[in-house]
């Protein structure tokens, strides 16, 4: 599976961005998906996740009713946006797929395939 990350950017602070990943392979349907951010030397955070079907999420506090993780499995894409953005949210965003586990993983460690990251970058 590779996964191709893009939309980021430069935004002020109260803007938005849509992130999209691109999955290759025929089972992306069977993956979970999720978005992680990483700031230098700092561990990587899961800010949503997203179950094989769509019917379960989850989000950081950080990022609860800012963000919304949604996925199309017909055109094998998972999407963030982001809405009122803050200098904070500034990061590279991965994504990430997680084909085994039977639980919606929100640590790093279970997602077997990343992207390339994605810079997002918030100016006050």
């Amino acid at each position: 599976v590779q996964l191709q990350a893009s939309g980021g950017g430069l935004v002020q602070a109260g803007g938005s961005l849509r992130l999209s990943c691109a999955a290759s392979g025929r089972t992306f349907s069977s993956y979970a998906m999720g978005w992680f951010r990483q700031a230098p030397g700092k561990e990587r955070e899961c800010v949503a996740a997203i179950s094989w079907n769509g019917g379960m999420t989850y989000y950081a506090d950080s990022v609860k009713g800012r963000f919304t993780i949604s996925r199309d499995n017909a055109k094998n894409k998972v999407y963030l946006q982001m809405n009122s953005l803050k200098p904070e949210d500034t990061d590279v965003y991965y994504c990430a797929a997680d084909m085994w586990s039977s639980w919606l993983a929100i640590q790093p460690a279970p997602y077997e395939y990343w992207g390339q990251g994605t810079l997002v970058t918030v100016s006050s």
